[in-house]
């Protein structure tokens, strides 16, 4: 098992549907977790092109979710350093998020659900 055959990121079935909804009305999405204010802890979801991503983001992987297009996922390097050692589930529950994510009008707020990565997993993204 190598970092190229596995993923950071996952999405779970409910998240997915919601990312095929608003996929038909906004066009092709990504994810951003920036880890700062207003909300920042959860993962904000914009058009692609809406949120322009640099050196101080890191790649976590892609979503692909079927029906759309894959679903770029990024996370602040800083925040990157306090998860690198976790696996990322985006999940949606009811509820209004941050005014700046796609999902807000929809009264839904996606968010994260995370768990430590295995061994092999952690032998594979060089961290142990």
């Amino acid at each position: 098992m190598d970092a190229a055959t596995l993923s950071r990121v996952d999405v779970t079935d409910a998240a997915a549907e919601l990312l095929r909804h608003l996929a038909a009305s906004h066009g092709p999405l990504m994810f951003h977790q920036s880890g700062g204010c207003c909300d920042g802890s959860s993962p904000m979801c914009f058009p692609v092109g809406m949120f322009i991503t640099g050196p101080s983001d890191e790649f976590l992987g892609t979503l692909n979710v079927a029906g759309i297009e894959p679903v770029p996922v990024y996370m602040s390097k800083s925040q990157f350093e306090y998860w690198k050692y976790t696996h990322l589930t985006i999940d949606v529950v009811d509820g209004r998020g941050s005014g700046f994510s796609v999902e807000a009008p929809e009264g839904k707020r996606f968010l994260i659900r995370s768990r430590m990565l295995t061994d092999q997993e952690l032998e594979a993204f060089g961290l142990s």
